[in-house]
């Protein structure tokens, strides 16, 4: 399996690395500058071109040896450093959709969230003073490899460079409570969108159409399903958005969440300071973030 993350080394500069948490007790990464060349190593200076290279590329890079391998970090950075864009999928599982009270979208419901939401595994979410009704939404996130404008569904998998555990995290208050309807400004507060803690290449991954999907909030498992229950599968997804705007190298789609929101539950159930969220996608790992107030 080839995963790929990112975190501070010990003197606080950004590193990009293998994954592996096979043993998902004791995980541990590889850095790259320890296994590439130097010209390899230049096309990494912006840390988001590696999701440019190819399958067989990545698949050519060397075997690490074991005394290249470290143990994991505690924290580590958002897996893509900048996309250009944060899409977002709403009302994407039947089931969260009739929980909602909505009815089931014809077509996909897109909305967006911007860089400043972007934080990785360990790192915590900011509970803003100005909502009282944060919530959780654990994701399946596909992450762009190869540039798509307009390209059909049969061949929008071509375009997928890897997986990864998204959090769409969300102020109700704000997203459903205000004039109009303000789903930009309740999904988009900083720290608003947890994503790691790596990405998990696609000739690797397996089927990303039938994926555990889970969120644990301090234990206690509140969202589990698969993504066989989407009602606008990955294809779908990648070919929509591509016929509105070319989507890059690095972007990411959050394709949806399943039931179980705390908006939904009666009584309702909002996130509070110290809670610990866990999302956890089949094949991926685990993202574990823990909530503060601010």
């Amino acid at each position: 399996m080839t995963a790929i993350c990112r975190f501070l080394d010990a003197d606080q500069q950004p590193q990009i690395a293998l994954y592996d948490h096979t043993n998902q007790a004791s995980p541990r990464v590889c850095r790259l500058d320890t296994l590439l060349k130097d010209q390899q190593l230049n096309l990494l200076a912006n840390h988001d071109s590696i999701f440019q290279w190819t399958h067989p590329q990545l698949a050519e890079l060397p075997t690490p040896s074991d005394e290249m391998w470290q143990p994991a970090p505690r924290v580590f950075l958002p897996p893509v450093q900048c996309p250009e864009k944060i899409l977002c999928i709403g009302l994407n599982y039947l089931d969260h959709a009739i929980e909602t009270g909505s009815e089931a979208p014809d077509q996909p419901v897109v909305f967006g969230k911007f860089n400043n939401a972007l934080v990785g595994h360990g790192e915590p979410i900011d509970l803003p003073a100005i909502s009282e009704k944060v919530d959780y939404e654990a994701e399946l996130v596909v992450v762009i490899g190869k540039q798509a404008r307009r390209v059909d569904k049969a061949k929008a998998m071509e375009h997928v460079f890897g997986y990864t555990a998204g959090h769409d995290v969300s102020a109700r208050d704000w997203q459903k409570g205000r004039p109009g309807g303000q789903w930009l400004l309740g999904k988009s507060f900083d720290t608003f969108a947890p994503v790691g803690p790596a990405i998990v290449t696609a000739d690797s991954f397996g089927d990303p159409g039938n994926v555990r999907v889970q969120m644990r909030v301090n234990d206690e498992v509140v969202q589990d399903s698969t993504t066989a229950q989407l009602i606008f599968d990955i294809p779908t997804l990648i070919s929509h958005l591509s016929q509105f705007m070319t989507l890059q190298p690095g972007d990411l789609i959050f394709t949806g969440t399943p039931p179980g929101v705390g908006a939904a539950k009666s009584p309702p159930f909002f996130l509070s300071d110290g809670d610990r969220c866990s999302v956890h996608i089949e094949g991926v790992g685990e993202l574990t973030n823990t909530c503060q107030s601010t």
